[in-house]
This record gives structure tokens, C-alpha cells and sequence, in this order.
């Protein structure tokens, strides 16, 4: 099975990742997951990311395209996988078809999880003071989602209009939207 899941910030895709991936027995690859373990190392890929990361913007695609496909060459990957965060823009799409296809494989599903604006401003607020992210701040968390409606939402048009799109309400308690996850995904056919 070879996943995208998709959402805004904040919309719980790093929590269900986790499930999903653990269902159908395929690694969960994170890119934020990747940059801040970059971060935290002070890698000079880190200290690149980090500026990006600190204004609410996107990594740029040349970063993100070399980790995403080191990552999904890696032996857990080749039964398949679940990407989260990744791809974020068009120019993405392009370069995950190429690296789908040059397995011979195809892309399954992208799964989009919708969840109310304000809701998703309070959700990382909360998850901040919580985790003591200092890249959380209200500011960066309303810049996200303006990043995320001008480069990311056009991607849910591409996948939809190749039949792969499957959205689900994110909205409720965690194992709920597990459940509305797992019902849509259960019955695709896997490449």
C-alpha cells in the first residue's frame, strides 16, 4: 500500500500516520519528522530547514525530493509506505510520480483529513504549550495554513481528478477519524 495523507497543520496527520501505517504494515515516512531530527542533530541540512521552518514556510523542493527519496529506498519502504507531509506542491507530485513509477508500482490512495480553520489554530496552540515547540507560535501557525491553501490544497484536485482521492472528517476524538480512515482505506485494491 502506498499512502499520502494530506491536511492542513495541525489536522492530525503525525497521529494517524501511526495507525495507519501500523494497519497495513508499512513505515510511516514524516518529512517534518525528518527536518526536526535534522534540527536537533544541527545538521547543516538542519540549520537550512530551520529558517524555513521558523517562518512558517516550506522546505524547498530540492531538500525534501533528496530525503523523501533516500527514505523510500530504504528495505521497510519497498512493500510500500505512508508519506505525511510530502508532497506539499505540484512540482512534488512530479517528482513522487517519478519515483512511484521507477518501482513499477502505483500510488494507492491520497487521503485528505478536513478540519475546521480555527479548530486546527487551537489544536497547535495547545500541542506548543504542551511539546514547548517554539515553532508553534499563533503567527507561524496562521502563516502555515496560508502556505498550505496556496501550495498544498491545489494538490487535492490533481488526486482527485486521477480517482485516488479519499477524504475523511478529522474532526473528533483520534480513534474516531482512525475508524472513518480505515473504512475508506480498507477496501482499495494495493498495488
Amino acid at each position: 500500500m502506498r499512502l499520502i495523507l494530506m491536511g492542513p497543520p495541525g489536522a492530525g496527520k503525525g497521529t494517524q500516520a501511526t495507525f495507519v501505517a501500523q494497519h497495513f504494515g508499512i513505515p510511516a515516512i514524516s518529512t517534518g519528522d525528518i527536518f526536526r531530527a535534522n534540527v536537533g542533530q544541527g545538521t547543516p541540512l538542519g540549520l537550512e530547514a530551520q529558517k524555513y521552518m521558523d517562518a512558517g514556510e516550506y522546505v524547498p523542493d530540492e531538500v525534501t525530493n533528496k530525503m523523501v527519496r533516500n527514505r523510500i529506498d530504504e528495505p521497510d519502504a519497498k512493500p510500500g509506505f505512508l508519506l505525511d507531509g510530502y508532497p506539499r506542491t505540484t512540482a512534488q507530485v512530479a517528482e513522487l510520480d517519478g519515483m512511484i513509477s521507477f518501482t513499477g508500482h502505483r500510488l494507492d490512495a491520497a487521503v485528505v483529513l478536513t478540519v475546521n480553520a480555527e479548530e486546527l489554530v487551537q489544536r497547535l496552540l495547545q500541542r506548543a504549550e504542551k511539546d514547548g515547540r517554539t515553532d508553534d507560535t499563533e503567527d507561524v501557525i496562521r502563516r502555515r495554513q496560508e502556505v498550505y491553501a496556496e501550495q498544498t490544497e491545489p494538490l487535492i484536485e490533481v488526486y482527485r481528478s486521477r480517482g485516488v482521492l479519499v477524504e475523511v472528517d478529522g474532526m473528533g476524538e483520534v480513534d474516531e477519524v482512525t475508524a472513518r480512515i480505515f473504512a475508506a482505506l480498507d477496501d482499495l485494491p494495493q498495488s
